[in-house]
Order: structure tokens, then sequence, then C-alpha cells
């Protein structure tokens, strides 16, 4: 008997990515055999994304190149996205299944016959009954894993449609997640990505707060194994001064903080409901660079939220001129169904959407220019990757700065301390005198 053949494919967050590695697992462990999504498979799942522009073309463009691998394989629509729009995915042609957030990591229980369908299946419970928190962690890129420790928002944000597409806050048990954390340690990868949708929110379990976020950082200090641990996105507001001290003096996570700000204008914020004014997020800052000087911070930003006036975007902008940060992750807003800021009135011109995020892209790689050339002439612990290109391989030291070397392949997943020299013309930094690999 042939062994059934499983492909993945993921569209969106490393929240995402673990989640496909684990329902990865779940099909292995049911005998299935994992093969490249660009392969012929009996099984192809697709985990979709709805924070993304275009998230039905990009769906539907998935699905073709699916079917022309395998014109007769059994096509499966998971994520956010399916939990949103069912009704619209199962309409593309090709598609067999789809199943919402309540039902993606029982997709083996639904898939017992692999006859496809004249009309997709459809397994979507409301939202509200999406309130167990499954775990997941990405393995497969030896270098690093994406461990999910919380998922759902309770927050209401009026430009978002997570909390409608994963439900209300949830965690893990801080025991389950170490477990995790030490399976992970045993594989041989050497760092943690911490994910979830509002990680510092961690901690609410059954509706009520067990733990907090702070006493799952300081247990997962103590994990051995694990080289080092990195925080993926945290709100301002939840990031206390408690954990910015913590990580400045541990042994593990290292100095890179990813705050999303959305807007520098207080009254843009107060419109998207967000939970702090930028005086507070301007403190965030001045803290962690007061105890991590050569701490990395990241930033996302939203530009042409409506009624954002031009005044208010150059407000945004010069603030985070201002702001000692290392680079920005920029989102061009765009409407969202059931969202209260696509009710909003002043709808900006996609023309002038498009002109402040080519600013804010271009303010980006002044900022990250800047905190490279802040970092040229030291060393640092560097955890090269086994990519190649242009016969050079890359990795990133512990404050997120990407550097170069030429491929060698005893450097892959291998910390080595290096002295960032200069500035490649692709913008990476180049580094010499590999002196030694780093025991820890």
């Amino acid at each position: 008997m042939n062994t059934k053949k499983v492909a993945f494919y993921t569209l969106g967050c490393k929240l995402n990515f673990s989640e496909t590695s684990s329902i990865g697992r779940i099909f292995q462990n049911a005998g299935y055999e994992t093969t490249n999504f660009n392969s012929e498979a009996d099984v192809y799942v697709i985990n979709t994304c709805s924070v993304t522009d275009n998230a039905d073309k990009k769906c539907r463009k998935v699905v073709k190149e699916a079917l022309k691998h395998s014109p007769n394989a059994y096509i499966t629509i998971v994520g956010c996205y399916a939990q949103l729009k069912p009704k619209e995915i199962s309409e593309i042609p090709g598609v067999d299944m789809v199943l919402g957030a309540a039902e993606k990591f029982n997709i083996i229980e639904h898939i017992d016959d692999l006859t496809k369908n004249k009309k997709a299946i459809v397994h979507n419970a409301p939202i509200e009954e999406t309130n167990q928190f499954v775990s997941a962690f990405s393995i497969g890129d030896r270098t690093r894993t994406f461990l999910k420790v919380q998922d759902g928002c309770d927050y209401s944000c009026t430009f978002c449609t997570i909390p409608l597409a994963r439900g209300a806050s949830r965690s893990g048990k801080i025991e389950d997640i170490v477990r995790q954390a030490e399976e992970i340690a045993n594989s041989g990868v050497k760092e943690i990505v911490l994910t979830g949708v509002n990680i510092g929110d961690f901690g609410i379990r059954d509706g009520k707060r067990k733990d907090k976020f702070l006493d799952l950082v300081k247990a997962l200090d103590e994990v051995e194994g694990i080289d080092r641990i990195r925080i993926s996105s945290i709100e301002p507001n939840l990031l206390a001064n408690e954990i910015i001290e913590f990580v400045a003096q541990s042994k593990r996570f290292v100095p890179h903080f990813h705050m999303p700000l959305q807007a520098g204008n207080n009254k843009v914020l107060a419109q998207m409901r967000r939970r702090y004014k930028r005086e507070l997020y301007a403190e965030r800052v001045a803290k962690i660079k007061s105890l991590m000087p050569d701490c990395c911070i990241g930033v996302d930003v939203i530009v042409g939220f409506p009624g954002e006036t031009r005044e208010e975007f150059l407000d945004t902008y010069n603030f985070l001129n201002e702001l000692d940060i290392s680079y920005l992750h920029v989102f061009t807003y765009s409407e969202r169904e059931n969202t209260i800021a696509a009710q909003m009135e002043g709808a900006i011109p996609g023309a002038q959407r498009s002109d402040r995020s080519k600013m804010l892209h271009i303010l980006s790689e002044k900022k990250r220019r800047a905190f490279y050339d802040s970092q040229l002439q030291a060393t640092g612990e560097v955890l090269f990757e086994g990519d190649i290109k242009d016969g050079y391989m890359h990795g990133f030291s512990k404050n997120y700065v990407k550097v170069r070397a030429l491929y060698d392949p005893l450097l892959v997943n291998e910390i080595i301390l290096v002295k960032f020299t200069s500035i490649s013309e692709n913008g990476d930094v180049d580094c010499e005198e590999i002196a030694e690999v780093l025991v820890h």
C-alpha cells in the first residue's frame, strides 16, 4: 500500500508557521509522508491569513498551483481567512474542505475519505466556541523554531479582524511550554522565537489570569540547551519595565524587541483604540536603550488610516524619525469587513496611502542603516543559517544584525564570534575574523 503524501503552504505570520508545522506532525502521526508543495501530493493543506491584502486572490492562486502539481488532490483550507470567509473559500474551484479555527487541529478526523467533492465541506463553528489553547511549534528549520505560547486577543482595535478569526485570549501552561522548549532543545535548534497573537497578555486560561508573561520568561530562561530566546512582538503597554529589566540581565533572552506602534499621533491612536499614547511608547524605547544600548527595536506602523490627515501622518513620521529605533514594518491600511474602521468616514485615497508608505519605507532603511553603522567594528555572536545566495550565507546576531559570510557548510547552525566590518551592497553586514565556535 502506497503511503499517502501531504503538502503544506502557509500564508501570514510566524504563528501560522508554528501551527502549520504542528498540523504536519499530526499528519505524520497518522501515517502520511510530508512532501514539498511543488511536488505531487494526495492532500494539500493551505493555512491562510486575514491580515495581509488580497487574501482571496492569494488563496485562489495557491489552490490553482496545487492542482497543477496534482489535479486530483484533496485541497483543505485552514486558518484565519477560513474562519472569516468560509463560504467564499468553499466556492474556489478545487477546494474540498474548509476548517475554521476550532476545527483545524482535528483535521485528520475530518479527512477520512480523499474523494473530491462537487461542493466543499465546511466545518466552521462560531468563533465564541474557539476557547481551547492548542500548543504548536515549528520544526524543520534547524536554526530556529517558532513556539506558540498564546492565542487569540481580547483587544478591540478598530482596524483588526484577528479577534474575529482567532477568538478570545488564551494561553498554555508554563510547565507545558517549558516541556516543549526542552523538546526543541533536544532537537538541536539553537534559537526559539516566542509567538502568539498578543503574547504580553499571556496567562489567561479558562477566562482568568493564572500567570504573567514575566513568569513564563523567567521559567524559559532556565531551559538548558537553548542558546537564544527571542520575543517576536509585544504590545508597548504590556512590555512592563520588569520584563525589560529581566531581559537585560538574562541568560538566554536576546536584546531585540518588536513593539507595534501603529501611529505616532495620539488622536489617530485613540481612533484605532490602541491602549497607550505615544508618550508611553517613547518611555519604553528610552527604558530599553538605557539598559541595552545596542538593543534592536522594530516597529509596526499603519499608514492611511481613515481620517488620518497629512499633518497627523507627518506627526507620526517625525515621532519615528526622532526615536532611537532600528527598523519599521510598514502596513498600508486596507479595509476589513466587520471592523469599526471600515465604517469610518475620511477614507484616504490609494495614491496618498502609497506615498505615505514609501516615505516610511525610506525612513526604515535610514534607521536600519544607522543601526548597522553603530555596530561596525564591534564583535557579536552570529547564528548562521543554511541558505546560500550568490556564494554567501547569512545569520543574525543576538541584536538582530543581519550578517553575511562566504558559504561554509561547517558554519551552518553554529554560533560564531565575528567582527562587524562593513555594510555590503545589499545592505547586510560583512564580517571577518571568525574567531571561534562558541560552546554554550
